[in-house]
Parts: C-alpha cells; sequence; structure tokens
C-alpha cells in the first residue's frame, strides 16, 4: 500500500510560480511511474504531467506545455510539480497519483486516465487571481 500527501499549494496571482510536493510512504516508490492531475469544480479530473519510475520519460497536457515541469527525488520519495507562469485557468485541486509500473505508456499511448493509476492522494488546492 502506498500513501501519498501532496503539499504546496495556495493562492498566487497569475504570473506566478508554485512548486507542489508529494510525499509517497512505502519502499516501491522507485519503482512506480507517478503522476498529476487536476480538478476544477464541476470539471472531470484529468492529467496534467506524468514521469516515469526512472525519471527520463515524461509526459505534459498541451495546457501546461512550456510552464510546468515534473521532477522526483526516490531518495526523498518525493515528486514534484514546478508550475511556472500561472494562468487563473490552472485554478483546480491537484492530486498526486502512483501507477505500479515503470512505464509511462502501453501499446496504446500515455497513461493519461485517472482508472490508469493505482494510488491517490487527497489533493492540495491551487488558486490564481488575475
Amino acid at each position: 500500500q502506498v500513501q501519498l500527501v501532496e503539499s504546496g499549494g495556495g493562492l498566487v496571482q497569475a504570473g506566478a510560480s508554485l512548486r507542489l510536493s508529494c510525499a509517497a510512504s512505502g519502499r516501491s516508490f522507485s519503482s512506480y511511474a507517478m503522476a498529476w492531475f487536476r480538478q476544477a469544480p464541476a470539471k472531470e479530473r484529468h492529467v496534467v504531467a506524468a514521469v516515469s519510475s526512472s525519471g527520463d520519460n515524461t509526459y505534459f497536457a498541451d495546457s501546461v506545455k512550456g510552464r510546468f515541469t515534473i521532477s522526483r527525488d526516490d531518495a526523498k520519495n518525493t515528486v514534484y510539480l514546478q508550475m511556472n507562469s500561472l494562468k487563473p485557468e490552472d485554478t483546480a485541486l491537484y492530486y498526486c497519483a502512483a501507477k505500479r509500473t515503470a512505464a509511462l505508456y502501453s501499446r496504446t499511448g500515455y497513461w493519461t486516465r485517472t482508472y490508469d493509476y493505482d494510488y491517490w492522494g487527497q489533493g492540495t488546492q491551487v488558486t490564481v487571481s488575475s
């Protein structure tokens, strides 16, 4: 069993930066692919970014490419989401997720759906004012 705890959310102005952290329990963190999802009010949860277990392969939603980066520190069992040039449309509850696989994709594509992931955190709120 893996427990995920997100932190780093807050209220910022447009153009600002935030770094979200997701601390994981358990010994298998380094073998899991990790992802960040977000969910705005009355909207579905969508993937924002993902990173393979090795850290060599990453995925970003088109809406955040060039602004967000994802990284992991296996020594600290932590995955990060660096968010720059934040926009009001980035406002959402951000969730960390883990998948019991090393790769980020299957034969049919990247793991981008909520049901692709096995463990979830409780979320951290990010609010961007205009």
